[in-house]
């Protein structure tokens, strides 16, 4: 009987640990996080990329004095709008006008030499023709009147010289454009090369900007190739402000190399400018639209960001997880579109990440992602 009794009790303890055990999986199964994973796949999408873009009058040129002098008249204003050829300032041209008088009276002074030595070689030649004295004499007075018309020429450049200087102290306006600040007032002493003012013509405006290396490959894969290919496509332009500026641009022309310091190639767009409104000067932003064939695209509420870094979580195939980081190439409607890191057929968590670790193995519960997103 005691032996019967023992091995009762032996049996009822193994029915019991069994039965522990089993309880114990069944908690370490519904302790399995549950979470919805989606698969990565290639899609086209069309990207749209902002560049600052610094803004500039087709024409904005420095107005500088060409000879020293008073200043004697300002005959515009600031911010005035003026025509190509109106007077802008008027030096004082006394001294000018005096060297302009002594060159026309040297030139006057050597054009009568000129006509003495004509005569004397007209003289000299009748004499010759009679005998009366030798060739010698007549070579040297024509080596004489070469001399008196090489004088008058000289006379002539300096006139020309003087009258040039002259012309120089009313200073007029290369073409037409906005006048900017005039720094110096009546009475000034200007010497050469003293900035007077800037003249900008703005009815248009230059827009450069500068793209990556690796956005512009992405452009050429799309088929613009040469700068006639981007001449197609029209160019959005908005304002510091954030506005959109109403006429669309054109682009025109783009750097023949890449910068090996910033990895960026310039480009040049223009835009008309009727009412003036864009300035020398100004910022704005170009927006330009691009297709990206066969992208890798992540939604970003299915990524963490540590210390400037991207990461997502990748299911293996034993359910467990691991972080993996990788580089978007940009953001569009709340995706990213990856440049490297993950690949497409592969599994990623797509909510819930925010406690999940390396390692922790979770029960993945697939879910289509445009769905996904439209149940939000």
């Amino acid at each position: 009987m005691k032996s019967l009794y023992n091995i009762g009790i032996a049996a009822l303890t193994v029915i019991v640990l069994v039965a522990c055990n089993a309880k114990g999986s069944d908690k370490q199964i519904t302790n399995i996080q549950q979470l919805p994973v989606f698969t990565v796949n290639l899609k086209d999408t069309l990207l749209q990329q902002a560049y600052v873009a610094d803004i500039q009058a087709i024409q904005n040129i420095e107005i500088r004095a060409k000879v020293s002098g008073f200043l004697d008249k300002i005959l515009i204003d600031e911010g005035q709008f003026v025509r190509k050829g109106q007077p802008l300032f008027q030096l004082n041209d006394a001294e000018y006008k005096v060297e302009l008088y002594k060159a026309q009276a040297a030139l006057n002074s050597a054009i009568a030499e000129t006509k003495g030595a004509e005569l004397e070689v007209n003289r000299v030649q009748t004499l010759v023709t009679k005998n009366v004295i030798s060739k010698t004499e007549l070579e040297l007075a024509k080596a004489k009147l070469l001399a008196a018309e090489a004088r008058v020429n000289e006379a002539r450049f300096k006139e020309k010289e003087a009258n040039i200087k002259l012309s120089y102290t009313l200073i007029r306006s290369p073409f037409e454009g906005i006048i900017d600040r005039i720094p110096l007032k009546l009475g000034s002493l200007i010497a050469e090369g003293t900035l007077l003012t800037t003249l900008s013509d703005n009815k248009e405006v230059f827009a450069y900007f500068h793209i990556s290396e690796n956005e512009y490959l992405q452009y050429v894969r799309n088929g613009k190739v040469t700068a006639d290919d981007w001449k197609r496509d029209p160019i959005d332009l908005y304002l510091s402000d954030g506005s959109h500026y109403p006429t669309k641009g054109r682009f025109e022309t783009m750097e023949g190399q890449i910068d090996d310091n910033t990895g960026a190639i310039a480009l040049r767009a223009r835009f008309s400018n009727p009412q003036r409104i864009l300035k020398h000067g100004a910022t704005g932003k170009i927006k330009l639209t691009t297709k990206v064939h066969n992208a890798v695209m992540i939604p970003q509420k299915s990524t963490i960001e540590i210390q400037d870094k991207v990461f997502a979580f990748v299911v293996n195939n034993d359910g467990t997880v691991r972080m993996q980081s990788f580089d978007p190439m940009a953001k569009v409607a709340g995706y990213y579109i990856v440049q490297e890191g993950i690949k497409a057929g592969q599994q990623l968590v797509f909510e819930g990440i925010q406690n999940l670790r390396d390692g922790v193995r979770i029960q993945p519960l697939p879910v289509v992602l445009d769905s996904a997103l439209m149940t939000e």
